[in-house]
């Protein structure tokens, strides 16, 4: 199958790389420019760039694809994807709104023949639509997630579905580590429904149940002592690997990379222990925070950063 594939991360590679090996044809892929990386702010190539390029495959990376931002650009670019005469569109964390023109380039696979752009979405849909999906389902507490298929229209996730995978959510589940399982159970439910492409259909979401994952950011980070430990503990791997979790001591900003909930009886931000790790009473129970970075330095053991850092038993942060 002829397919042009428009996606950015890790989580788009996988599906790329997958795409590769079950022998499709790959003309033309979509990607975010090279973005500014690291210490030194190097630009850097996505994921899905560095995969498609190792492949000898055309790499395009427009900054935008609308033809009210870019009049003559975006139409070039729509003018190319329809040229490639592809028979899907494949789209996964790409980071662009894709106007009509765009999700209508390919000729269309399924039984009625008019899925022409198929998405891969990191949720049980109507469940978590939107930027932030993955780490909502942690932050909430869910039980379950998945990758549901969608065929594209304009609204916000918001399209039929055509399959589904579910997984459950561990306990010690990070937003990185359900990324990577997610990556994988995507890509996998991608190819196999390929392998039959005239028989798939698709069904309308359900009006019930619809919740929408916000955009992370940076603000979220800081702590507030007054929560429970256990919604700051589950916020904490869901935030894991942005935006973390932080709080402010002596004028640092602390951040904290690995905690769990215990037991502690005290007013919210009373420091219990400085131990073996840094224990802080919360509005219910407390959070023993294993692992923290200093500004400026690498994520170190709580032991480590306690030796540098002075705490007080007692001490409300």
């Amino acid at each position: 199958m002829k397919i042009i594939f428009a996606g950015t991360p890790d989580f788009a590679a996988e599906a790329l790389k997958q795409l590769i090996e079950a022998g499709h044809e790959i003309p033309l892929v979509l990607t975010q420019p090279d973005r500014p990386s690291g210490r030194g702010m190097k630009l850097t190539p996505s994921p899905v760039r560095v995969l498609a390029e190792s492949h000898g495959i055309r790499v395009e990376t427009p900054l935008t694809l609308s033809l009210k931002r870019d009049p003559e650009g975006a139409a070039a670019m729509h003018a190319e994807l329809k040229a490639v005469d592809a028979d899907l569109l494949v789209v996964a964390a790409y980071g662009l709104i894709l106007p009509q023109a765009v999700l209508d380039c390919a000729r269309g696979i399924g039984k009625k023949g008019d899925i022409k752009a198929l998405n891969i979405h990191a949720s049980l849909l109507p469940r978590w639509r939107g930027a932030a999906p993955i780490s909502r389902a942690i932050e909430a507490g869910d039980a379950e997630t998945g990758v549901t298929l969608m065929k594209m229209e304009l609204g916000l996730d918001t399209g039929p579905m055509i399959r589904k995978v579910t997984t459950p959510i561990a306990n010690d589940d990070t937003t990185s580590t359900l990324t990577e399982r997610l990556a994988r159970l995507g890509a996998r439910l991608l190819v196999e429904a390929l392998e039959t492409p005239n028989e798939l259909d698709w069904e309308v979401q359900p009006d019930e149940g619809v919740t929408y994952a916000e955009k992370l950011l940076k603000p979220e980070s800081r702590i507030n002592w007054e929560e429970p430990a256990e919604v700051l503990a589950r916020r904490l791997r869901a935030f894991t690997p942005f935006p973390g979790m932080q709080f402010e001591h002596a004028g640092l900003a602390i951040k904290v990379w690995e905690a769990e909930c215990t037991a502690g009886d005290a007013p919210a931000g009373t420091v219990l222990s400085t131990d073996d790790a840094l224990t802080v009473a919360c509005g219910s129970g407390a959070l023993r925070m294993t692992v923290l970075q200093k500004p400026g330095k690498p994520r170190m053991s709580a032991s480590a950063v306690l030796q540098g850092v002075d705490f007080t038993v007692g001490e409300v942060l």
